[in-house]
C-alpha cells in the first residue's frame, strides 16, 4: 500500500469519526457518507493525491465521470455533500485553508412527485391482513402507525416502549442524527398500538437485550427495515394497487393530506423532523398538482382546444 493510501485510510478512520461523535450521525447515514467517501479516497489515491493536495478541479473531474456513468442527480448531490462534509473537517482541523468542494455546482435536483395513497387504498391495503394472526395484526398496526404519524420505517422499528406516552397521546420519536421528536398519534392509531402491546406483544418470548423495542418478529427480536418493505409490498399487490408504494409513501401520503387540508407548513416539517423547510415543501408541489388537476377536471374552459 502506497503512502497516499496509507493517508487516506488514516483520514477515513477520523471522518468516521467525526460524523458519528461531532455530527452525532445515525449508522445508516455514516454508511452512506463513508461509501461515497471511499469512492473519492480512491480516484484521488489512484492518481496519487493526498487529502491535502485535493484541488476543486479535481473534484469537477471526478463528478464528471460520476455523472458520464450515469449516477442520478439526486446520489450526486448527496455525494457532493459528503464531500463538503469531509473538507470542512481538514478545515476545521486546520489541515486545509479553505474547502475546495464548496465551489462545487450541484446538479439540478429533479422535480419528482412522491406517489401517494389514498385513505382508500390504505383500507384496502389493510385489508389484506388476516387478523386473526399475531403477525398479521402486528402488521396491519405497523400501517396504521407509519399512516398515522408520518414516520420513516427506520423510526418505526426502533420505536421503544417508553417511547409510547398512552396519555398524551405523544409518539418520542428518535431521527436522523439522534434528533428527537414528538410527534401526536390520534385515538385510532393509539388504541390499536396499545392493543398489540398489551394482548399480542406482552406474550412473545423475548430474546435477552431486545426488551425495549415496540414491534418484534417470531424470534422475539426488532423487525428489519427490509421486513417492512417486503410485507407491504406484498399487501400492495394483493390489494390490486398498480402504484410504486414502499413505507416511506405512506409518510408521504400522511404529509400530503395535512398540506392539501391546509396545514401550517411549519407544523408539517417539525412533525416530519425534516432539517431544512426546503425538503417539506415537496409537498406544496403535490398539492399545487392536485389543485390543477382539480381545476382540469371541473372548468370548462379547460377542456377546450
Amino acid at each position: 500500500m502506497s503512502d497516499c493510501e496509507q493517508t487516506w485510510r488514516r483520514m477515513r478512520r477520523n471522518y468516521e469519526t467525526y460524523l458519528r461523535l461531532e455530527r452525532g450521525m445515525a449508522d445508516n447515514s455514516v454508511e452512506a457518507y463513508l461509501h461515497d467517501f471511499d469512492a473519492m479516497a480512491s480516484a484521488m489515491a489512484d492518481q496519487g493525491i493526498e487529502p491535502n493536495d485535493v484541488a476543486l478541479e479535481h473534484l469537477q473531474q471526478l463528478l464528471k465521470s460520476i455523472n458520464d456513468i450515469g449516477i442520478s442527480p439526486n446520489s450526486q448531490r448527496r455525494m457532493i455533500a459528503g464531500w463538503r462534509m469531509f473538507f470542512k473537517m481538514l478545515v476545521i482541523e486546520d489541515e486545509l485553508r479553505a474547502n475546495p468542494a464548496d465551489l462545487i455546482d450541484l446538479p439540478i435536483r429533479p422535480q419528482h412527485l412522491p406517489d401517494v395513497l389514498t385513505d382508500e387504498e390504505i383500507t384496502r391495503i389493510q385489508d389484506t391482513f388476516d387478523r386473526s394472526q399475531p403477525d398479521q395484526e402486528r402488521n396491519y398496526v405497523i400501517i396504521e402507525v407509519l399512516y398515522g404519524c408520518g414516520l420513516r420505517v427506520s423510526e418505526l422499528v426502533g420505536l421503544r416502549l417508553s417511547n409510547i406516552y398512552e396519555e398524551e397521546q405523544y409518539l418520542q420519536v428518535i431521527g436522523k442524527g439522534d434528533k428527537e421528536r414528538w410527534v401526536p398519534i390520534n385515538e385510532h392509531a393509539l388504541r390499536l398500538l396499545m392493543n398489540y402491546v398489551h394482548t399480542i406483544r406482552s406474550h412473545q418470548r423475548v430474546k435477552p437485550g431486545c426488551e425495549k423495542f415496540v414491534f418484534l418478529n417470531r424470534l422475539g427480536t426488532p423487525l428489519s427495515r427490509n421486513y417492512v418493505f417486503m410485507f407491504l409490498k406484498d399487501a400492495v399487490q394483493k390489494a390490486g394497487i398498480g402504484k410504486h408504494v414502499s413505507p416511506h409513501s405512506l409518510r408521504h401520503s400522511f404529509a400530503t393530506e395535512l398540506v392539501e387540508n391546509g396545514a401550517d407548513l411549519r407544523a408539517v416539517q417539525e412533525m416530519l423532523g425534516h432539517e431544512s423547510i426546503s425538503t417539506t415543501e415537496i409537498y406544496t408541489h403535490i398539492s399545487r398538482e392536485t389543485l390543477r388537476n382539480t381545476i382540469a377536471a371541473f372548468h370548462p374552459h379547460y377542456r377546450k382546444k
